[in-house]
């Protein structure tokens, strides 16, 4: 599977631009702030229907614009298919494969799947446990269908049993039996999530340990646990047991929304102890990790984007990363980098084919 083309429409800073790609590597090389990032950034559109880096899909439009559109043209197994995204002000997204429009966006996840590594990923280690949680979904959700509708089901119950976990506050009036019946939808739905998590995770550990190897040189040892806010009971149980505390909050305290991956190396926290190499060391292990463990599910070679990924690596690092992700086992690359001359030098190393394009 490779992208052959991409078309933008007063997408960020880009008015009008076409362009014809290698299905290997891409390398976009210019100064900062030019837009190397946006046209990765258009290309995650095509895969996930929504922006890596900003969730308001209308302020992606260009200034002064009413629209934007992005359209792709994916080959895979000698079959092509044309992906549209649309935005118009104050309107609905329109999706479309082959010029038929998805009834829902989610029909599209896992499709054309694709792995990016950014300097944003740092709010993996320094953000919040939502970041992590949906890193972990936004993987899950790639390869299995059912996961995905499990995680739109709770989403939509936990929505609703906080609204009433509210409305017990405002109207001073407890209701059990309405109360209840959102418990069993969390229960149905966040039990099933859970096991779901663990299993992957425990495929999915071993990979990460092998990857941080490689990048690190081997010069500490990586962990990565789950964190459960209910372990060692059911979920309804763990509602039950927190109902008070829920009522006095307004929110529900426990459930796989809670959950977190806690990051380690050599047993102390990557967030305080870890340097900036470090972590982006474990950062770009995690994003190879994934980027196997989807190949090896969905059996294609997923879009591997990787956006100023010099930026805080040593040269060293940064052209062994190069040389695993220019060998077998891995297929389409986006690059970004400010220095052409550099990038070129170490592409050609690689002897892989490659674009390289000026971005201005």
């Amino acid at each position: 599977m490779f992208l052959e083309r991409l078309h933008l429409l007063n997408f960020k800073n880009y008015a009008d631009y076409e362009v014809v790609l290698s299905e290997r590597i891409n390398c976009f090389a210019g100064p900062n702030g030019v837009g190397k990032t946006n046209l990765l950034d258009a290309i995650h559109y095509l895969s996930f229907c929504k922006s890596y880096f900003n969730p308001i899909d209308s302020q992606n439009i260009r200034h002064e614009e009413g629209f934007f559109m992005i359209q792709g043209v994916f080959k895979n197994n000698g079959e092509t298919s044309e992906i549209y995204c649309g935005i118009k002000r104050n309107q609905k997204k329109v999706f479309k494969k082959n010029k038929t429009e998805y009834e829902r966006l989610s029909e599209h996840i896992g499709q054309y799947p694709l792995v990016m590594i950014s300097p944003s990923d740092s709010d993996l280690v320094n953000g919040s446990s939502e970041g992590r949680r949906k890193f972990l979904d936004g993987i899950i959700s790639q390869y299995d269908r059912g996961y995905l509708d499990k995680l739109i089901a709770y989403n939509n119950a936990l929505r609703q049993r906080n609204v009433l976990l509210r409305q017990f506050a405002d109207t001073r009036v407890f209701d059990a039996e309405s109360l209840d019946i959102w418990d069993n939808m969390l229960a149905l739905h966040g039990d099933g999530i859970h096991q779901i998590r663990l299993h992957f995770l425990k495929e999915f550990i071993p990979l990460f340990n092998d990857y941080y190897q490689f990048v690190s040189n081997s010069r500490e040892n990586a962990s990565l646990t789950y964190e459960c806010s209910y372990e060692g009971t059911s979920l309804h149980t763990a509602l039950m047991t927190s109902l008070s505390r829920d009522r006095a909050l307004g929110y529900t305290t426990r459930g796989p929304h809670r959950d977190d991956l806690d990051f380690k190396l050599d047993g102390f926290p990557l967030k305080k102890y870890g340097s900036q190499g470090q972590q982006k060391s474990y950062l770009i292990a995690l994003k190879l990790a994934q980027y196997e463990f989807i190949r090896d599910r969905k059996h294609t070679l997923p879009l591997l984007l990787l956006d100023d990924v010099y930026d805080k690596l040593d040269a060293e690092r940064f052209g062994k990363l190069l040389e695993k992700v220019s060998g077998e086992g891995f297929g389409q690359v986006f690059i970004t980098d400010t220095h052409a001359e550099r990038i070129r030098e170490a592409l050609e190393k690689t002897g892989v084919a490659f674009k390289l394009f000026a971005v201005e």
